[in-house]
């Protein structure tokens, strides 16, 4: 194994990768966003370029959490050498940030506190050679990375990394715009200067079947739905075309609420508005019969019925869970003594991997908090299984030190599965796991890619894909997928565009890519 040899680096500590060497080479030429994945080490190149600029200016890396904070002021302390490092945060008073800005030559901090500390005009960015915007899909509309982007002149180099900036070509343009990004360099598990590093990740799709208490629960819930589509479209406010999902309805109800605005006060508005609702509420418990289970369900429907006792906003409610179809349903829901197959499954998979190896660490990822907190129950019961949850700051959830806190005991073995919300899928230095387990499908390239990033880091890894048959898990499923490819083809036609001089600006804009 050779090592990187620099004057800022510390000697024989940063093995030498030959695509990291080529990224960070394209780097030091211009502006680069860096698309690497989870675990192939970009806070390594970011701290090879740094190393670069860091005699030339202050290095600042932008990062919007603090388990990340901590992640990169460790590496950079532990690993160059002959330069100061601190982390900025809101923890800081002002006037400390300000000092420590002054006295050190490398500041890891959030996005959000620079960006402020930049509008108060507590310090500039006149001495800052260097950039570097972790998650850097994030950056665009009012985040704060386009605030700070806005303060660095043009001498100053930036630097954007992700592990995946999304299908959506416009947000990846929009990215770049902001980032005054002038090349995209992209490195997947398959490159040939990649593959060496990369351990066998084993993808297993598992179908499950719904029992037949949760085939009738849905079956109910899909009746009931349907008797308010049918409303909607003989109001002519509902596409009979278009599939009644989700996102159908909420397009529907921003449509209404518009003409609500505008003063259209009529009866039709109010009748939508109601039906919308309704319809939104029963597709979010079809999808939990579905997808996630009978206790999941059943404090959701808690959650509806209390809602229906209260007097603001009660009679709607009041007139969903009076239909027949909502009665019978809430019947088997209350009596039946079956879960969903995933929880067997997940249980199952779980077991047989702290058996087969007993120092395996597995991590399970589900949509919902009230999953999370079954899942971490029941995989409490399996022998050898040290479960915890890891989940979001909002509504009594873990701060982020109790987050490190978490990961900290997770590589200690400590812990050994952990339940994770989608607060496990972004950023988070997590220890490689032997199997991560998708309780669902999830609809997102970016984060399917996040979730997927969490083993195969240090060795082979398993990846369990839990799908029910025939309900939403399958749609979730090949729109993932879709999406996956389309920013893969996305990105290919970008970087051709960058390459050849193009602007993703108008004519008439002053900032062209190619002149950064």
């Amino acid at each position: 194994m050779s090592f990187v040899v620099h004057p800022n680096i510390a000697p024989d500590k940063v093995e030498e990768r030959s695509y990291q060497t080529s990224m960070v080479n394209g780097c030091l030429r211009s502006n680069t966003l860096l698309i690497l994945p989870t675990g192939l080490g970009k806070t390594i190149v970011a701290l090879r370029v740094a190393a670069d600029f860091v005699d030339r200016g202050k290095v600042i890396i932008l990062a919007p959490t603090k388990p990340l904070l901590d992640q990169h002021y460790d590496t950079f302390s532990s690993l160059m050498v002959g330069h100061s490092v601190c982390i900025l945060s809101g923890n800081v008073s002002p006037q400390k940030r300000v000092d420590m800005f002054d006295q050190n030559d490398v500041i890891v901090a959030t996005p959000q506190t620079v960006a402020n500390d930049l509008t108060e005009g507590r310090y500039s960015l006149d001495k800052v050679s260097l950039v570097i915007f972790d998650e850097a899909h994030r950056s665009v509309g009012g985040y704060a990375n386009v605030t700070v982007a806005e303060h660095c002149n043009k001498s100053i180099r930036s630097i954007g990394m992700t592990a995946s900036p999304g299908a959506n070509i416009n947000k990846i343009k929009e990215v770049c715009i902001n980032l005054r990004i002038g090349r995209i360099d992209v490195r997947s598990e398959d490159d040939r200067d990649v593959s060496p590093y990369v351990h066998d990740t084993y993808i297993i799709r598992l179908m499950v079947k719904l029992p037949d208490d949760l085939v009738a629960v849905d079956h109910l819930l899909k009746t009931q739905l349907s008797h308010y589509v049918s409303e909607l479209v003989s109001l002519k406010l509902m596409n009979p075309a278009r599939p009644p999902t989700r996102s159908h309805f909420l397009d529907i109800q921003r449509m209404l609420q518009a003409r609500l605005n505008t003063g259209e006060k009529t009866a039709i508005v109010y009748k939508g508005l109601s039906l919308t609702a309704k319809g939104i509420k029963i597709s979010h418990a079809m999808m939990l019969a579905e997808t996630q289970g009978i206790t999941p369900l059943k404090l959701y429907l808690d959650k509806l019925e209390e809602e229906a006792e209260q007097e603001q906003g009660g009679r709607s409610a009041k007139e969903m869970i009076n239909r027949p179809e909502y009665k019978d349903m809430r019947k088997i829901v209350d009596s039946t003594n079956v879960e969903h197959p995933k929880v067997s499954k997940t249980m199952s998979i779980v077991s047989k991997t702290l058996i087969d190896e007993p120092d395996s660490k597995v991590m399970v990822f589900t949509q919902y908090r009230d999953t999370c907190d079954m899942m971490v129950k029941k995989l409490s019961t399996i022998s050898g299984a040290r479960v915890s949850r890891l989940i979001g700051q909002a509504k009594d959830g873990m701060s982020q030190k109790e987050q490190v806190e978490l990961l900290d005991r997770l590589r200690s073995g400590d812990v050994n599965v952990i339940v994770a919300t989608s607060v496990g899928e972004e950023g988070l230095d997590i220890s490689s796991t032997n199997a991560v387990i998708f309780y669902e499908p999830v609809p997102s390239e970016i984060r399917t890619i996040q979730r997927r990033g969490r083993t195969g880091r240090k060795n082979d890894g398993e990846v369990y894909v839990l799908v029910a048959a025939g309900t939403m898990d399958e749609g979730i499923e090949a729109s993932s997928k879709k999406k996956e490819e389309t920013m893969r083809e996305n990105l290919e036609k970008l970087n051709k565009e960058l390459s050849q001089g193009h602007s993703f600006l108008p004519d008439n804009s002053q900032r062209k890519l190619d002149g950064f």
